[in-house]
C-alpha cells in the first residue's frame, strides 16, 4: 500500500482547509455585527479580519494580517497586534489605521465603549491610549525583557492559566473606567487600577489559594474570580467589591482529586444569582453540571463543556435570557449547542439542543444573535452564513468509533482507503498529546495525519482512555496519583477489546506515537508494554515530572515532597536505552518518523 499524498503537501492542504474557513468569531453585545478571522484564500498564511452587517448580511473585509483581535462591547472598534505595531479599526466607516507607540505591542483591547485603548508591551507594562495620550498604567523598574523575561510582568496570563482554560491576564470594567489586572513576580496578585492612576489591592488569602484560575467582568454585578488551593481540591468563588479590592465568598468548589472549573464561568446572571461549574456525585450521578445559587439548571445527562454566553430570545421573560452552553450528551465524540433556562419555571433543569446533526459544533453570541458553526441565526430565524474559502480536505477519513471495555473507552480505528477486509495490517497506536485531550472526535480535520499513516499501510488506533474529558467526572480523574499504569492498561485493554472486532488488526506489530504528555505515554508504552508495543515514536516527550509546571504536575501526581516514589514511577529517566525507541523534537520529519516504525516493526517499504 502506498501514500497516496506526500506530507508537506498533506500538511499544506489540511492548513488550506483550516486557514480559509472562518474562526475566532466574536458577536457584539447590540448583535448588529459578527467579527471573525479569515485567511484570504484557503493557503495564505495570515488571517484577515472581517465583519459581517447582521441586518443586510453583507461581509466586509477590514484589515490584516490579525493573528489576533479584541472588540468594544457593541463591536464597533476593533484592535490587533502584527509585528508588534498595533492597529485600530472603525468597523462602522472600516477605517484603520496603525497606532504609534513606543515599542512592541501585544494583547490591545479597546474599552468597552471604545474610548480607550489598553496593551501590553515587552517590557512587561500595561498602557491605556486615551484622550491624554499614551500612558502608563502600570509597570516597575527591573520588569521582564527578552533579557529576564521571568521578571515581573503586568497583564500576561502567567505559566498555569493555560491548565485552568484562562487565557488572559487583564480585564476592563462594564465602564471602562478601571482594569483588573494580574501582577506576575513569583507569585500571582490581582490589582484594580484606576484610569485616573489610583488603584487597590484585591484581597484574597493568597498564601491558601495561590491559583487564579478563572476572572470575568460582565456588565452584570462585580467582578468575579475563581481561586484554588496549590493541591487543586478546593476553591473558592469570589466577588470582588471594585471600590475596596474587598472580597466575599459565593461559592465552595471541592473535589478529593482535584477541582475542574467549566470555562464560561463564574458568571452574575440577570437575575443576581452566579453561576458556576460543578460536578454532580451522589445518587447514582455522574455529571458535569451548571449550578445557579446551588440550584442544578442543567441536567445530569448533559456533560458541560462550556458556557459560551447569554443569549436573548423572544417569549423569554424580562432579565432572563437563556444561557448557550457546549456540552455533550451521551456521545463522547461529539459536541453540540445547547440552550439552558435560566428564568424560574417549573420544569426544573432542561437543557434544549440547538445543533442535531452529528459533528463538533462551535458557537458565538451577542445579544439576540446566535452563530452556530458558519449559520448566523437572528431570533431563531436564519439570516445568514459566514462564507468560507476553506480548501476540500485532503481525505475523507472513516474512522470506525465505538466504546470498548467494561469501561466503555471511546475509541476509533482508521484503515487505508483501498484496505480489502481479510488483510491483516499493522498497528499504530497513537496517544496524541495525552489525557486530558480527545482523540476521538467527529471532526474529518483532526484525523487527516492519522489518515496519512493509514495510508502508509496502518491500522491507525486511537483510544481516549480514562483522564480524557468527555465522558463522565470519575473517568476524567481516575487517573489521579497513577497516570501511566491507568492510561496504560486501557490502551492495552482496548487493543484487545478492538482485536475481537477488528480481526485484521495485527497485534504482533503494533507501533505507538505521540507528541508531549503523549509522547512520554508513548515511550513509556514501549518499555512496560514491550510484549505489545514494538517500537515507539516520542515527539518532545516529557521526561521528568519535577521538572513540568508545578501546578500541571501537582495536578495529577501530588507534590513532589509528599510523593517522590509517583514522580519517579513516572519517569523516563531510569528507563534503559531501547532502539526501538525514536525520541525527537517537533522539528523532526513525519517521512522519517514513518521510515523508523517501518523498519523496526518489520514492514516491506513501498
Amino acid at each position: 500500500m502506498l501514500v497516496s499524498v506526500d506530507f508537506p503537501d498533506l500538511a499544506r492542504r489540511t492548513a488550506g482547509f483550516r486557514n480559509g474557513a472562518p474562526y475566532g468569531v466574536t458577536v457584539g453585545a447590540d448583535g448588529a455585527r459578527v467579527v471573525f478571522l479569515r485567511s484570504a484564500g484557503p493557503y495564505a498564511a495570515s488571517p484577515d479580519l472581517w465583519v459581517l452587517d447582521v441586518a443586510s448580511g453583507t461581509e466586509r473585509r477590514v484589515g490584516g494580517p490579525a493573528p489576533d483581535y479584541g472588540i468594544d462591547r457593541d463591536a464597533t472598534v476593533a484592535t490587533w497586534s502584527h509585528d508588534g505595531r498595533l492597529h485600530r479599526a472603525d468597523l462602522l466607516s472600516g477605517r484603520v489605521a496603525e497606532v504609534p507607540t513606543d515599542g512592541r505591542t501585544t494583547d490591545p483591547q479597546p474599552s468597552p465603549d471604545g474610548t480607550h485603548l489598553g496593551y501590553l508591551t515587552a517590557d512587561g507594562c500595561l498602557r491605556v491610549i486615551g484622550p491624554h495620550g499614551d500612558e502608563l498604567l502600570a509597570g516597575e523598574p527591573g520588569g521582564a525583557s527578552w533579557r529576564d523575561p521571568g521578571g515581573v510582568r503586568w497583564g500576561s496570563a502567567g505559566e498555569p492559566a493555560d491548565l485552568f482554560g484562562r487565557a488572559r491576564g487583564w480585564w476592563w470594567s462594564p465602564d471602562g473606567g478601571q482594569i483588573l489586572a494580574c501582577r506576575l513576580a513569583r507569585a500571582v496578585s490581582l490589582h484594580l487600577l484606576d484610569l485616573d492612576g489610583g488603584w487597590v489591592d484585591v484581597h484574597w488569602d493568597r498564601e491558601t489559594y495561590p491559583h487564579l484560575a478563572d476572572v470575568r467582568w460582565d456588565d452584570i454585578g462585580p467582578p468575579l474570580i475563581t481561586v484554588l488551593r496549590r493541591m487543586q481540591q478546593h476553591g473558592l468563588v469570589l466577588a470582588i467589591d471594585p471600590r475596596t479590592g474587598e472580597t466575599q465568598v459565593h461559592a465552595e468548589l471541592a473535589d478529593a482529586r482535584w477541582v475542574e472549573p467549566v470555562p464560561g464561568t463564574p458568571r452574575q446572571l440577570a437575575d443576581g444569582r452566579v453561576l458556576v461549574g460543578g460536578e454532580l456525585a451522589h445518587d447514582g450521578f455522574d455529571a458535569r453540571c451548571l449550578f445557579a445559587d446551588g440550584s442544578l439548571i442543567t441536567p445530569p445527562g448533559l456533560y458541560v463543556r462550556r458556557v459560551i454566553g447569554a443569549h436573548s430570545r423572544t417569549g423569554t421573560p424580562a432579565g432572563s435570557p437563556d444561557l448557550i452552553v457546549a456540552g455533550t450528551d451521551g456521545e463522547p465524540s461529539m459536541q453540540h449547542i445547547f440552550r439552558v433556562r435560566t428564568g424560574a419555571s417549573g420544569a426544573g433543569a432542561e437543557a434544549t439542543p440547538v445543533t442535531t446533526e452529528p459533528g463538533w459544533h462551535t458557537a458565538a453570541v451577542g445579544g439576540d444573535v446566535l452563530v452556530v458553526d458558519d449559520r448566523v441565526w437572528r431570533g431563531g430565524t436564519a439570516v445568514g452564513a459566514l462564507t468560507s474559502h476553506a480548501a476540500p480536505l485532503p481525505y475523507r477519513p472513516a474512522p470506525v468509533l465505538d466504546r470498548v471495555t467494561d469501561r466503555r473507552l471511546p475509541a476509533g480505528v482508521l484503515y487505508p482507503t483501498d484496505w480489502v477486509s481479510g488483510t491483516r495490517l499493522p498497528v499504530l497506536l497513537t496517544f496524541g498529546a495525552g489525557p486530558g485531550h480527545q482523540q476521538v472526535i467527529a471532526d474529518p480535520a483532526a484525523w487527516q495525519e492519522r489518515q496519512w499513516f493509514a495510508q502508509a499501510g496502518f491500522a491507525v488506533v486511537s483510544v481516549d482512555s480514562r483522564g480524557t474529558p468527555g465522558v463522565a467526572p470519575s473517568f476524567e480523574k481516575a487517573v489521579h496519583r497513577r497516570l501511566a499504569d491507568v492510561t496504560l492498561a486501557d490502551h492495552r485493554d482496548a487493543l484487545h477489546a478492538l482485536w475481537g472486532k477488528h480481526p485484521d488488526l495485527d497485534l504482533d506489530r503494533v507501533a505507538a506515537r505521540g507528541v508531549g504528555l503523549g509522547g512520554w505515554l508513548a515511550a513509556l508504552a514501549v518499555h512496560r508494554h514491550a510484549g505489545l508495543v514494538r517500537c515507539a515514536v516520542a515527539r518532545d516527550p516529557i521526561t521528568d515530572w519535577g521538572h513540568t509546571p508545578t501546578a500541571y504536575a501537582e495536578r495529577y501526581l501530588g507534590r513532589l515532597a509528599d510523593a517522590p516514589d509517583v514522580y519517579a514511577h513516572h519517569s523516563l529517566t531510569d528507563e534503559p536505552d531501547t532502539p526501538d525507541l525514536l525520541v525527537v523534537d517537533r522539528a523532526f520529519g513525519l517521512h522519517q518518523e514513518l521510515d523508523f516504525i517501518r523498519r523496526t516493526i518489520g514492514m516491506e517499504h513501498p
